[in-house]
């Protein structure tokens, strides 16, 4: 009988690596759980997860042997980490691995929509540049100021790509950290206020949600472009809608949404939004190295090691 259980919507490639490594029994989602016997759930004791869906305290409880979820992506907001404390349910993640092609989405896409490159290339493909000539002008970015929205791994590593670009670097984070001389503001209205450009890379969950509120968006003001690679929740969707809308921000660039993939329609109606697939960790290296050091966490605590990168 298997001692692990792998959650999730899986790659072909993934799939095969956990059933060689662990035969684990596979599931869709935490939903699934309540079907197996109650001999099957007392047996697993380690949990591969995958998904955005929740893992609660209801799921947890039906596998009273559980010691560890191992999480498939640096954000674990999906998990209820308290409860999984309280029952001696260690989780963990896949930071670090991922860090770099998240950060070359955000820079991609601030880039995308300052030099408007999505209705440029429409325009050359179109016939337009031969019949009607050149693309309209669009904006410069290189030497903007740029505000990071949570300085943790990620966030870092997107202001450090933006240091050739001649950004003076401001970011706002739950404590003051030690940089290059960046500058600090103690709340996001402060960071908006400061910058032409708020990349958001925060956590998600309950206490970052809509941390890019009304006020936010308004203090960022209709120079401001908004790129989001943390969570959809972050950002307060309809006050983000109605700014592109009337002007009051002048672009977005949107790698996650509330409700993804069913993403707010209105969305699609603006030409000012560069919408990407929550794809930012999305390449062929990356997804690998994620899903190895998920295994690799799963193997450590079978064996009775120490966990690679523990969370709780």
């Amino acid at each position: 009988m298997s001692k692990v259980i792998a959650i999730g919507n899986y790659s072909e490639a993934d799939l095969a690596k956990l059933k060689e490594t662990f035969d684990p029994v596979f599931l869709a989602e935490t939903t699934e759980i309540g079907s197996l016997d109650e001999a099957a759930r007392a047996g697993i004791t380690a949990a591969a997860f995958k998904g955005h869906k929740p893992f609660g305290a209801e799921a947890m409880d039906l596998l009273p042997n559980l010691g560890v979820i191992a999480n498939f992506g640096v954000g674990y907001d999906s998990i209820n980490v308290a409860a999984a404390s309280e029952r001696g349910i260690k989780v963990t993640n896949t930071p670090d691995v991922l860090n770099d092609d998240v950060a070359d989405l955000a820079v991609a896409m601030l880039l995308m929509c300052g030099r408007e490159m999505e209705h440029a290339s429409k325009w050359a493909r179109s016939g337009s540049w031969a019949e009607k000539g050149e693309y309209r002008l669009n904006r410069k970015v290189s030497g903007g100021r740029a505000g990071i929205l949570g300085l943790g791994r990620i966030g870092r590593d997107i202001a450090e790509r933006l240091v050739p670009f001649k950004m003076d670097l401001h970011y706002w984070s739950r404590s003051e950290k030690e940089t290059p001389g960046w500058t600090y503001h103690s709340t996001p209205e402060a960071l908006a206020a400061a910058v032409d450009y708020l990349i958001v890379a925060t956590v998600g969950g309950k206490a970052t949600e809509k941390i890019v509120s009304k006020e936010v968006l308004e203090a960022l003001g209709p120079r401001g472009i908004l790129v989001n690679i943390s969570r959809g929740s972050t950002v307060d969707e309809d006050a983000l809608i109605d700014a592109l809308k009337s002007g009051g921000i002048y672009g977005a660039g949107l790698d996650v949404f509330v409700n993804e993939p069913r993403i707010d329609p209105r969305f699609y109606e603006l030409d000012n939004v560069v919408i990407q697939p929550h794809q930012g960790s999305g390449t062929v290296e990356t997804r690998a190295a994620m899903g190895q050091l998920q295994r690799d966490n799963l193997s450590a605590f079978l064996a009775g090691n120490d966990l690679l990168t523990p969370v709780n």
